[in-house]
């Protein structure tokens, strides 16, 4: 993870796009990957990536994590650990609430909004990255593709990212808190 990963103050959301372009601008050159290359290694468009990296488009939930999947950083880093930071993607919404790194790896902290009829899909993360997620209002179905669970309010499950998984909301909006653990 680059040096800065400090935690940093929240940023008002217009200008959230701007921030995560020069990111991911400054992580792509920090690798010497083209533009082609990581819209390529991410399964973006290049026309996307660079409207992305200029900030003159609002990335969904979606591509953002394909984004830093490509680059091996964790989500919070694009965000620049703003607290109050916002994507969503049909279906899902996800607030940073909180990120820590050191020497063991990164705990990302999000409180989600999931609404009923769409099933979010999350492409895998990287190797070891384990996803702990707590239903704090309505039911929702989450997990490992093929392995979901039913959760009701107050209830926990816990998976291992490395392959698709998804999120819905069952029956009516559902609130949950998020806490994704990257290893070093």
């Amino acid at each position: 993870m680059p040096a800065d990963a400090s935690p940093a103050p929240t940023t008002p959301a217009d200008a959230l796009p701007a921030l995560i372009g020069e990111r991911l601008r400054r992580a792509r050159t920090e690798r010497g990957l083209s533009l082609g290359a990581l819209a390529a290694a991410a399964g973006v468009g290049k026309g996307s990536l660079s409207e992305i990296e200029h900030g003159a488009r609002n990335p969904t939930l979606g591509t953002l994590y394909a984004l830093s999947g490509a680059l091996g950083l964790p989500l919070s880093w694009l965000l620049a650990e703003r607290v109050g930071a916002q994507v969503a993607s049909p279906g899902i919404t996800a607030r940073l609430l909180d990120a820590h790194a050191d020497d063991a790896g990164t705990v990302e902290v999000y409180a989600l909004r999931l609404e009923p009829g769409r099933e979010h899909t999350s492409a895998a993360h990287g190797p070891g990255v384990v996803e702990h997620l707590v239903v704090t209002r309505g039911r929702a179905r989450v997990g490992a593709a093929g392995a979901q669970v039913t959760l009701a309010t107050g209830d926990a499950t816990t998976w291992t990212s490395d392959t698709d998984h998804t999120y819905e909301a069952l029956d009516a909006p559902a609130d949950a808190v998020l806490v994704v653990r990257t290893p070093a």
